[in-house]
């Protein structure tokens, strides 16, 4: 007996997480509910590019990101002219079209999924050349403050995380039967908070006390910004919690992380390179400094801990930053110097604290890996 399995194709760049984590919860989701219907191949779209384009673009985001911040800042406002994002599209599209090409070519997927605005006009292009009639989802992976390019063809489905960002894309010109509005696209384990049971397991097991209060420093996939400086405030403040840190792929972090151990001479620290247990380490901390990525607030806020921002991509994530803020799920403090003092009062005034996570969780946040899949899965 034949069996017809579709095959979707999965488009992302490695321009930090923030694009790849949503495509592999998807990808996962709709592989343990249709794995025998569904055939799905998540694809880099840089993969055949030449290696000075996969360093200017992937390597010069990182850069950007953790040494000049300001760099990635005007770019993003120049960004904001429609030529400029035009002829970046243009460009772009000239380094990816082989990757694109090649990965339609062989797969001949019945669905593309689109996950960076790079990739709109190349796979646009590239089905027009081949004369093919292939179903395009573009996920917008900013919720709230999304890049110029996700919409400089209007003519697209777009799957978008919230209603702030609907309402911008309307009044771009953006049909409302072209939008599709989900919560937020996180990892499965998302879903649910961990039990206070498995949590007492999980600190015995990563070597923290049982019922210590726990302060985590957590970034992206590139570590913090500013992360010598917040731990080194932090350690001098002397505060009555264990500490954990997470400097992702930041090799140059980790090490300075471990000298400032040695020097203080904590047992109390505990320093993490790039791992895959971050919905552990979210569910036993009691507050979370970080900067403002979208997947990773929204994984702090789902596990219904304390976010204190001490940075934020503007103007990308300054929605991040207003959504935590204006509801008063969390605090934002930018001088490193006062962030010890805003921690302690969270970790000494109980009824604040409790009041940051009533309102988390009056928010009604829900991980929409479910939702959104299914509306793939469904989608002609």
């Amino acid at each position: 007996m034949f069996i017809s399995v579709e095959k979707y194709l999965f488009l992302y760049l490695r321009t930090g997480g923030g694009h790849l984590a949503p495509a592999k919860a998807v990808a996962e989701r709709i592989k343990t509910s249709h794995g025998s219907d569904v055939d799905i191949t998540l694809a880099d779209g840089l993969s055949q590019a030449a290696g000075f384009v996969r360093t200017v673009i992937e390597d010069g985001y990182k850069t950007s990101i953790n040494g000049a911040t300001w760099i990635y800042e005007f770019l993003y406002l120049i960004h904001k002219l429609r030529f400029i994002s035009v002829l970046t599209s243009m460009v772009c599209s000239c380094f990816m079209k082989s990757s694109v090409e090649k990965y339609i070519r062989e797969i001949r997927p019945d669905k593309i999924i689109v996950f960076h605005f790079f990739l709109i006009r190349p796979v646009n292009e590239v089905i027009k050349a081949l004369g093919l009639k292939i179903p395009v989802i573009t996920v917008v992976t900013d919720p709230f403050t999304a890049h110029p390019i996700w919409f400089l063809n209007k003519d697209q489905n777009f799957i978008v995380f919230s209603d702030i960002l609907r309402e911008k894309c309307i009044s771009k010109g953006i049909s409302e039967d072209h939008l599709k509005v989900f919560p937020f696209v996180l990892d499965r384990r998302f879903s649910r908070k961990i039990g206070e049971k498995r949590q007492v397991r999980i600190r015995e097991n990563l070597g923290f006390a049982e019922r210590s209060k726990v302060i985590l420093i957590l970034g992206g996939g590139e570590g913090i910004p500013k992360g010598k400086s917040i731990l080194k405030k932090i350690l001098r403040k002397n505060l009555d919690a264990e500490i954990a840190i997470v400097c992702g792929r930041n090799k140059k972090l980790f090490k300075d992380a471990c000298k400032l151990r040695d020097k203080y001479a904590l047992d109390t620290l505990k320093i993490y390179g790039f791992v895959d247990f971050i919905h552990s380490l979210i569910s036993i901390s009691d507050i979370v400094v970080t900067k403002c990525g979208a997947s990773t607030s929204m994984e702090i806020l789902l596990m219904g801990k304390v976010p204190v921002i001490n940075d934020y991509i503007w103007e990308q994530e300054k929605g991040n930053m207003e959504f935590v803020c204006n509801g008063k799920m969390g605090l934002m403090e930018k001088n490193t110097r006062n962030l010890p003092e805003v921690i302690d009062l969270l970790l000494r005034d109980n009824s604040i604290y409790r009041s940051f996570q009533n309102n988390i969780k009056n928010a009604g946040l829900r991980n929409g890996v479910d939702h959104v899949s299914d509306y793939i899965l469904n989608f002609q």
